[in-house]
């Protein structure tokens, strides 16, 4: 499994909006900015964004399988603009999960 992290600063305070528009997008909908998405949505397996409301910043964390299936979304996803309000993207890494244990 490898993930690719991107750490969003300057956000809008408006965040049930912008939660709203990144689910849209992940799920299939949202504007033609989200065609790169589109294409390369089946090497996606999670997504997830994270966001901190009082220092108005975030992070999309993106799951895949295999390490060529997260260049391609890497490749996608710098084609895209964060939506209006989404802030600027300070930082993209990218990782080999090495441990994700589910502790219940």
């Amino acid at each position: 499994m490898y993930v690719r992290i991107a750490r969003f600063d300057g956000m809008a305070s408006n965040w049930d909006e912008r939660i709203e528009e990144v689910r849209n997008r992940f799920r299939g909908g949202g504007s033609s900015a989200a065609a790169p998405l589109n294409e390369v949505r089946n090497e996606i397996v999670r997504a997830m964004m994270l966001v901190d409301r009082e220092k108005n910043c975030g992070a999309s964390v993106l799951f895949c399988n295999s390490e060529e299936g997260l260049r391609k979304v890497d490749e996608a996803m710098n084609r895209m603009s964060p939506p209006a309000g989404g802030g600027a993207r300070s930082s993209v890494e990218m990782y080999e999960v090495a441990v994700d244990e589910e502790l219940v």
